[in-house]
């Protein structure tokens, strides 16, 4: 039996060794991608960011519990966390906190938990995050949770790839308007006030319900903010109730093609440009590269006349 086809057996082995191909972009974890990208668009993608020290790992953890053993007796959810550590500065490899915090879930076969090392992309989300979602996807996986790494407004990328979007906050965390950027706020599908258990709750609530009211940049959804006690399991299944009526809303207002339009275009454009570049840097000698970088360097040229100059080879 194919890998792909032991996927779809739910062979967590087979899938553990394509995650591994698809985050190092091999040719196998590639192949394995095209065969299976038939089968996905049935997970709802879920993303989890706001500032460090708020409580995302915690807020995630509860989140897949509740996904698991859902209170009112329904089928329980599959669920995927993706994890996206800080690079280790020895290894490169992720550091795997999230899966240390996360340990009462590893003996639960509906839920796989893959930790992914950023490796310096910006936006808190690794290059390879898309494929492994895509993987996770079509594989059966009911909801995927990503977790990015939590750099501040650069976290807008992952919004590109998740259905819903939860930015996460938390009191105590100093300015209540600094600890949210603008463009993190526009991102939010649902706003969570974690760790509402402690002193200045109200303030971050009113804070945030302030910067909504003067960003209005949803017009056919207007954010609701969640209060949770992540360790405590104080306010999941409001906010996961929340989450079921963003993905109503998606549905309803055709929103769920649209997203899935648009992060496919952003894979596309994003695989074209490296790809493209990798052809061209095929087609142009090393030393010209070097030598238009020295120019660069020294300040001979700007960046502009360099791309002018390797683009068409040498010529002025």
């Amino acid at each position: 039996m194919n890998l792909a086809a032991s996927i779809l057996e739910g062979n967590r082995l087979a899938l553990a060794r394509a995650l591994s191909w698809v985050e190092n972009d091999t040719p196998q974890g590639r192949e394995v991608l095209s065969t299976l990208f038939p089968r996905t668009g049935q997970a709802h993608m879920i993303g989890v960011t706001g500032a460090p020290g708020t409580g995302k790992s915690s807020l995630v953890n509860q989140l897949a519990r509740h996904f698991r053993q859902p209170p009112d007796g329904s089928q329980p959810c599959r669920v995927a966390i993706v994890a996206v550590d800080p690079t280790s500065p020895f290894t490169g490899g992720a550091i795997l906190g999230d899966r240390i915090r996360m340990r009462d879930l590893t003996g639960d076969p509906g839920v796989f938990i893959r930790s992914m090392a950023s490796r310096g992309s910006l936006g808190g989300l690794a290059s390879a995050t898309a494929a492994v979602v895509q993987l996770f996807d079509a594989a059966g996986f009911d909801v995927i949770l990503i977790e990015t790494v939590g750099v501040g407004q650069a976290e807008v990328d992952i919004a590109r790839l998740a259905h819903t979007t939860l930015v996460i906050e938390a009191p105590g965390m100093g300015d209540d308007i600094q600890a949210i950027k603008a463009g993190i706020l526009e991102i939010a599908d649902i706003l969570v006030i974690n760790k509402a258990d402690q002193p200045g709750v109200e303030n971050t609530e009113r804070a945030l319900r302030g910067m909504l009211d003067l960003a209005a940049s949803h017009p056919d959804w207007f954010p609701p903010i969640q209060r949770t006690v992540a360790t405590l399991g104080i306010g999941i299944p409001d906010l996961a109730e929340a989450i079921h009526h963003h993905r109503q809303h998606l549905f309803h207002s055709g929103e769920w093609q649209h997203r899935d339009r648009l992060r496919l275009q952003s894979e596309l454009e994003q695989l074209l440009k490296e790809t493209l570049v990798a052809q061209w840097r095929e087609t142009i000698p090393d030393t010209l590269y070097q030598r238009t970088l020295e120019d660069l360097s020294e300040r001979r040229i700007s960046p502009h006349q360099a791309v002018h100059t390797l683009v068409h080879g040498g010529q002025p």
